[in-house]
């Protein structure tokens, strides 16, 4: 809020409600701009955003509904629209604006939401979100220029949040008959009350103490906008006041008494405006609740609020035939209702002569507020509204998010789900929650470490044999799975317990089995009778660009792989290229982890690259020596391929689902080094060999292009 804006609300409260309410507003606002915002870090299903400065319109659209749903099992939190950070936003599955104005800011969050296909819904439970309808207020009309001006553009601004929105939850079916003429779909959610006003109700009933000679008639408004809803029934008020000596009125908050009651002064209660905590005592005091309203579109919006919380307290309302009241009051059973200002005479009358039928009507009255108003038992609704528009959501939980072959595949997944429309997000099992950037897109990441994960998924996939725990002991997951890309048992040697903990993660039942490699779905299969998933790996060709390579130069070899991983046998590698001539060839390491042994012979080292990157490496080498035992999916050839160079490699189950010796590639038998280094100058001095192995390899990169098998690594998770 604008200095400008704030000194002309001052302005306007001090001369309608006068200095003691200028004084409580003013700390209640400090209070309110006080707020921390984001709490913590914890990942939970909606968060809230509060773009109001009034604490009760905030407490029953922001604070009642998080109490709704929380009893429906899903996980909340609210933050002040002025404290938002954008970033935060991967925590949450969807937003519920509630009367918020349009900022930077919350234009921001709401487009990142929408990239990351979160659903944002807009709130409100007046129609101030076009000035078509707040010019009609009396209370608008009657401010300056300035204030005018001021109060229209928070208007307008709360109808851009609202635009911008999927959704809508309002208050009444004439807030959402409104609210459809913006092209939305709306579901209305009823006010109702907290646990907290139940209890206080409840004690007020137990400790109110009233005088049976008199009959209070109460008219507790809120502010000085409710003027002319009791100039309504003025004449109906003076008639009874006339004939009943023991009518009295009680009137609470800012409120011009009119003058026709001005004569009955000596019988008029009044009381300031209270905390909401206080409220029921007042309320239980009264005899008679009244709820009159003016009949236009703008009252015809508002909750029915009033007749709740004297419900609550087991008193009796009288309210306008309209609108909200007239939706939940039966007449003469719940509550009186009426029409003209003779209804309000007799209604009003019938009741202060009879005792009983006050309390009868009170008591009929709780019991339906009991059971239709009140948070815990009236959620069910709005969490199903949310839910069925969510869209569906994946957690892929990583052993870490450091650069690698495996986690280059489950960032890609994430991503062509994302472009197909799922929310999605990598849990971290180390303290890093950076998210993860590439040409692709982002992708949200979150430590598990670090922070509580208490969303609902519609999926949750283990990408590693460590990360399987936490998937199966996850409580909140719809399907469990696990993306199997290699054989992790024999990651480890002979004797270590860690091999027999991850061979387990094979025999597991209430899992999914998925993988990307013909030869994983083999054994999972075979060996251990898993049912399996499978769709193939894909490579991105924008990444690795075709080059024509002639040889005639120095010839670049490439070796790639963990030196520390005895399973990628890159020492062998090394002892063939060690034998190589210096003056004929050149030699690049490329590794994400290991660094080169002092033995290596490296003309280049490239550590820890970018995936975005990677190719411009491979388009510079013009031979590929992988010396793999174990690989699930060896990437490496099918990117030395696609950029139109030569392999050379050890034969195993993750590179002949694709590679083909003698068609588009050369493999040799593990530990023969002469075998390897035979294969290298066949390539070199067999000009045909090389156009062959160049026409078929990149054919078979052509055909793993992800764009190509999209709707296949959709179909995965489906």
């Amino acid at each position: 809020m604008s200095l400008t804006s704030l000194i002309g609300k001052v302005r306007r409260t001090l001369a309608d409600e006068g200095v003691v309410s200028v004084a409580k507003k003013t700390k209640n606002y400090l209070v309110f701009k006080a707020q921390t915002g984001f709490k913590t870090d914890e990942m939970r299903d909606i968060l809230f955003i509060n773009g109001c400065t009034l604490s009760h319109p905030e407490r029953y659209r922001v604070d009642h509904q998080m109490e709704q749903l929380e009893a429906c099992g899903l996980s909340v939190e609210k933050v002040l629209y002025t404290n938002l950070d954008v970033e935060k936003l991967k925590y949450y599955r969807a937003v519920v604006i509630f009367r918020c104005p349009i900022t930077e800011e919350v234009q921001k969050l709401i487009e990142k939401a929408h990239y990351y296909n979160k659903r944002v819904f807009y709130d409100v439970d007046d129609l101030v979100i076009d000035t078509k309808y707040t010019d009609k207020i009396d209370h608008v009309q009657k401010m300056n220029k300035e204030e005018r001006a001021l109060y229209d553009d928070g208007v307008k601004r709360m109808g851009e949040t609202m635009k911008l929105c999927d959704y809508c939850i309002t208050t009444t079916p004439a807030l959402k008959r409104e609210l459809e003429k913006y092209g939305k779909e709306v579901y209305v959610n009823k006010n109702v009350a907290s646990e907290k006003m139940v209890k206080l109700s409840l004690d007020a009933i137990k400790n109110v103490k009233k005088d049976s000679n008199e009959v209070v008639i109460g008219y507790l408004s809120g502010s000085i906008t409710h003027n002319p809803d009791l100039e309504l029934i003025t004449p109906a008020l003076v008639q009874i006041l006339e004939e009943f000596p023991q009518a009295k009125l009680c009137v609470m908050g800012y409120l011009n008494l009119p003058k026709d009651l001005e004569r009955f002064e000596d019988r008029v209660i009044r009381k300031p405006f209270g905390s909401w905590e206080e409220l029921p005592k007042v309320i239980a005091g009264l005899d008679i609740n009244l709820a009159p309203i003016e009949k236009t579109v703008f009252n015809e919006a508002k909750s029915e609020n009033k007749w709740t919380e004297a419900a609550l307290c087991k008193v009796v309302t009288v309210a306008s035939d309209f609108g909200a009241f007239k939706d939940a009051i039966d007449d003469g059973e719940t509550g009186m209702l009426c029409k003209t200002s003779n209804e309000w005479y007799e209604k009003i009358k019938r009741l202060v002569l009879d005792k009983k039928l006050r309390e009868q009507i009170g008591e009929n009255a709780h019991k339906k507020a009991i059971k239709n108003y009140v948070t815990t038992y009236t959620g069910r609704g709005l969490a199903e509204f949310i839910s069925s528009k969510l869209a569906k959501n994946i957690a892929f939980v990583l052993p870490s998010t450091n650069i690698s072959g495996g986690v280059n595949v489950v960032f890609k997944h994430c991503e062509i789900l994302r472009s197909n429309g799922w929310d999605v997000m990598a849990i971290n099992m180390d303290k890093s929650d950076k998210n993860v950037v590439s040409e692709d897109g982002e992708v949200n990441v979150v430590s598990g470490v670090k922070h509580d994960v208490n969303a609902r998924f519609d999926r949750m996939v283990a990408t590693l044999y460590t990360t399987l725990k936490y998937v199966k002991e996850y409580p909140n997951a719809g399907e469990k799975m696990y993306l199997v890309q290699n054989f992790e048992t024999d990651f480890n040697e002979y004797g270590s317990p860690v091999k027999r903990e991850a061979n387990a993660t094979y025999h597991e039942n209430g899992i999914k089995y998925l993988t990307i490699s013909e030869w994983c779905k083999e054994w999972l299969e075979k060996d251990f009778g898993r049912k399996v998933k499978y769709a193939p790996n894909g490579i991105d060709l924008d990444k690795f660009k075709y080059r024509e390579r002639d040889l005639k130069g120095k010839i670049k070899i490439l070796v790639e792989g963990n030196s520390k991983d005895y399973y990628k046998n890159v020492d062998e590698s090394f002892r063939i290229v060690e034998r190589l001539d210096q003056e004929k060839f050149e030699i690049v390491y490329l590794s994400y982890l290991g660094k080169p042994k002092a033995w290596y012979r490296v003309d280049k080292f490239y550590n820890r690259v970018p995936h975005d990157e990677v190719g411009k490496i491979y388009e510079e080498c013009d031979i590929l020596l992988k010396t793999s035992i174990l690989e699930s999916f060896s990437y490496p050839p099918l990117e030395m391929m696609a950029t139109g160079g030569y392999v050379v490699a050890v034969p195993n189950g993750g590179n002949q689902e694709y590679l083909k010796d003698g068609e588009n590639c050369l493999f040799y038998e593990q530990g023969d080094i002469d075998g390897g280094i035979k294969k290298i100058e066949k390539i070199v001095e067999d000009e045909e060999l090389r156009n062959k192995l160049t026409k078929n390899g990149r054919k078979v990169a052509e055909s793993r292009d992800w764009k190509k098998i999209e709707d296949k690594i959709v179909g995965l998770y489906k």
